[in-house]
């Protein structure tokens, strides 16, 4: 398998975990009444969020083309083991609708109807954060966590 396709998990991780950094930095400016900053910072959150979709199907559809595997098997055993699938499987649950909800709460918000933003920013906002943190955590589990040695 090529470096280019080895690196594109830890690039997904970063991208998850710079996404995680700015939709907090975007609730901090809400917060704090500077609009204009937080729909930069959201946009800049939603740009970041969209390559690390490219980065990830990319890996995955290289990853299948070199060597047959449909993804990264987790190595843990014991407890650790449903914990990863149930973090792994409600990211994945909750990352499908994430895209179209973003892209109706920017929309909303764009097109100055705040009282709409604001009502489906407040469903938007926890399910984005959680797919953008449970992905590093996922990153960790299949990359850094730590195997046993053989007997």
């Amino acid at each position: 398998m090529p470096n280019w396709v080895a690196i594109l998990p830890t690039i997904n991780a970063t991208l998850n975990g710079l996404a995680t950094l700015l939709l907090l930095a975007g609730y901090v400016a809400i917060k704090r009444g500077q609009r204009d900053t937080h729909r930069n910072i959201m946009l800049t959150a939603f740009g970041t969020s969209v390559v690390f979709l490219v980065c990830y199907l990319t890996y995955h559809a290289a990853l299948h083309h070199y060597t047959g595997e449909s993804g990264r098997k987790f190595p843990g055993t014991g407890i650790i083991r449903p914990i990863y699938f149930t973090i792994l499987i409600s990211h994945v649950l909750l990352a499908v609708p994430t895209a179209g909800l973003a892209c109706l709460t920017i929309y909303r918000g764009l097109k100055g109807q705040w009282a709409q933003h604001r009502r489906i920013a407040r469903i938007t906002y926890p399910i984005w954060l959680y797919v953008s943190v449970t992905g590093v955590v996922i990153y960790w589990f299949l990359y850094h966590w730590p195997v046993a040695p053989a007997a």
